[in-house]
């Protein structure tokens, strides 16, 4: 008969290394996480050959004394719980990083660990030493900062030397080791931070001010300087849980899901919901391969949410993760409406690249600069001002013919939308062959024409490009995307009044599934019911179909109802139905939009643009691509050696 046996302390301590301190990136994540938790407000993090060979981290946090130093290094021992009144301890309620008490003695058991500190108001610095374990007394040491805490690693997993065998190579433990330090960057724009690996200075962050304008100038240092260019604030809140951050649009989409970061209450967490969020609010913007950038914050009460399911502390269990999820896709939504038809800057940029005579073939991608103050970003990023359908131009009131045809704008003067005869010519013959339409060219600019944002059109450019004027520079806009553009919104706006045409099925479809996913599609059936899908429970484990959206036709009704059923139990929603109408809505938009190769007239020419100005979204096809390209005058100029 077996025995339980008691573990000796030591291998207790080795096996929570194991979960605590991964890799040389998580015995980071955990030491930085100590620092903010003291209160630092700068970070000095130092790593060689991968953070395997030594690790050090400096902060001017509120350190410790010698009554604190030898508790900090034993296992389940911490500062940041506290018992309550009944004497019960409260898991529920965290409002620190760390919590655990078992980073610093799991580090000591498998690696050197050396820890100096000096609390406020102490004269000297002290120091102890756990090698492999073993713990050594306390010792005076030096310490320049007034006040802080200096950790050092070395040899990590030397005393657990199976563990070397799984790490990867200097250079990618040093890239793991970037990540997390980014992360954290993000989490907390007060707090600055310093990055040296094997000698050299990868990453310098300054404090920012706390708050939206500093938490973009350190997301633009990490993410890019276009990042900050071509973010949507984010600022919603619903039932006591607060979303913050930035979104970037759809046209400055990537082609991985990288650069989507999300944060619980100050903490880096890796979420399958921030995904399916994001999928689903972008789902009218992004093909399937394109992944939208964002950086989010949840804020709510700490006992509406569990830390303690995860050994790294790298995931967190909400309450009610269905109010999350619809908080995030509610305010992505809200403000992608509210761009407008606003289109990416990095979509001038490439084409000025193209202008560029200098330029030969592939150009390199501009690297993000990591090393940035916040004097180098100026006043911060102001965005501009944008016709919405909440706030259109007051120069225009949109107008649609009921056949998804132009219809002019009543304001456009009639000597400037007559078509004029093309001007017989030779040194205008040869415009006329290469395919530009001379019927607005000589025609004066209304003034009324410069307050709008896209201009006037001015000409069209191989019957397939309108060449529009502004008041600053010149927008050339693909007349087939953009009204494409303009035909689905219109759809989609029919489906969300209801009038989602539905097709009974002459034979009803009997789908079998798994007892589990039959209970998921009835609890969405009334979602399923607004795109026309009626379905009902035929048993334990089958699901009856009698009516299917008629954009569908006979399309395979048991493989759509397996999809929906897998897409509601990974993302919580019904994001296939969705995107299966979307696509079909943009194929059909597609089919009647004005194509490429015909000729516009001046009247038609504006009351698309004036259209684009009024409709949500227009910057970009149903697929993320741009409908336009705005250049500015000054960088038309610069391509002349004008400026």
């Amino acid at each position: 008969m077996a025995h339980i046996s008691r573990l000796p302390q030591d291998t207790i301590n080795r096996i929570a290394a194991g979960e605590v301190v991964e890799r040389p990136a998580s015995a980071i994540k955990e030491l930085v996480e100590n620092a903010i938790d003291a209160g630092a407000t700068q970070i000095d993090i130092f790593a060689d050959m991968g953070g395997l060979s030594r690790i050090l981290i400096e902060d001017n946090g509120r350190g410790m004394d010698a009554d604190d130093l030898p508790l900090a290094v034993e296992r389940h021992a911490t500062s940041k719980l506290k018992p309550q009144a009944d004497g019960t301890w409260d898991l529920l309620h965290i409002q620190t990083l760390g919590f655990r008490g078992e980073a610093l003695p799991s580090m000591g058991s498998v690696a050197r660990l050396d820890i100096t500190s000096r609390a406020k108001g102490m004269d000297g610095a002290i120091a102890i030493t756990v090698d492999a374990g073993a713990m050594s007394p306390l010792r005076p040491a030096a310490f320049s900062r007034p006040h802080g805490t200096r950790v050092e690693l070395k040899d990590l997993f030397y005393a657990t030397p199976a563990r070397l065998k799984f790490m990867k190579t200097d250079r990618a433990e040093n890239m793991a080791i970037s990540e997390e330090v980014k992360r954290q960057a993000m989490a907390h724009e007060d707090v600055g931070f310093s990055l040296t690996l094997d000698g050299k200075r990868s990453l310098r962050l300054y404090p920012e001010e706390a708050g939206f304008e500093g938490r973009l100038k350190r997301l633009a240092a990490l993410l890019g300087d276009d990042f900050g260019h071509n973010a949507l604030l984010i600022d919603q809140q619903r039932e006591g849980v607060r979303l913050t951050g930035y979104a970037g649009l759809p046209t400055f989409s990537r082609g991985n899901a990288q650069h989507q970061y999300l944060f619980v209450n100050g903490r880096p967490v890796r979420d399958k919901l921030l995904t399916g969020a994001l999928r689903g609010a972008y789902a009218d913007f992004l093909a399937r391969d394109r992944h939208p950038m964002a950086v989010l914050y949840v804020e709510t009460d700490p006992q509406d949410i569990d830390v303690n399911v995860h050994p790294a502390k790298a995931e967190v269990r909400f309450r009610d993760p269905n109010l999350v999820r619809g908080l995030i896709i509610g305010a992505l939504k809200h403000a992608l409406a509210s761009a407008g038809h606003r289109a990416a800057t990095t979509v001038a940029d490439q084409a000025l690249n193209a202008f560029n005579p200098l330029s030969s073939g592939y150009r390199a991608p501009m690297q993000p600069t990591l090393s940035l103050h916040s004097s180098a970003l100026g006043a911060g990023y102001q965005p501009r001002a944008y016709a919405t359908p909440e706030q259109p131009h007051p120069n225009y009131q949109p107008a649609w013919n009921a056949d998804l045809t132009f219809a002019p704008s009543a304001r456009v003067e009639r000597d400037f939308v007559e078509a004029t005869p093309m001007l017989d010519t030779p040194g205008d013959s040869g415009l006329a062959e290469a395919g530009v339409d001379l019927r607005t060219l000589s025609q004066p600019l209304p003034p009324e024409f410069e307050s709008y944002p896209l201009g006037a059109a001015r000409a069209q450019l191989h019957e397939t490009y309108i060449l529009a004027q502004t008041k600053d520079g010149l927008i050339i806009v693909d007349q087939h995307a953009a009204h494409e553009r303009l035909v689905y919104e219109r759809m989609k706006a029919m489906m969300a009044e209801g009038n989602v045409a539905r097709q009974t099925l002459l034979i009803p479809e009997i789908v079998d599934l798994d007892p589990a996913d039959v209970s998921r599609l009835m609890a969405r059936r009334d979602d399923l019911e607004g795109f026309g899908l009626m379905i009902e429970s035929f048993g334990p484990a089958t699901i009856l179909v009698r009516e299917v959206p008629a954009l569908i036709g006979d399309g395979d009704v048991a493989g759509l109802i397996r999809d929906l059923a897998d897409d509601i139990a990974e993302n919580g929603q019904a994001l296939i139905l969705k995107e299966k109408m979307a696509e079909i809505c943009g194929n059909m938009a597609c089919r009647n939009s004005v194509r490429a190769g015909r000729r516009l007239s001046a009247s038609e020419m504006n009351a698309l643009l004036r259209q684009m100005e009024a409709t949500p979204h227009s910057g970009q096809c149903n697929h993320g691509r741009p409908t336009y390209v705005e250049l500015k005058l000054k960088d038309i100029e610069k391509l002349f050696g004008r400026r």
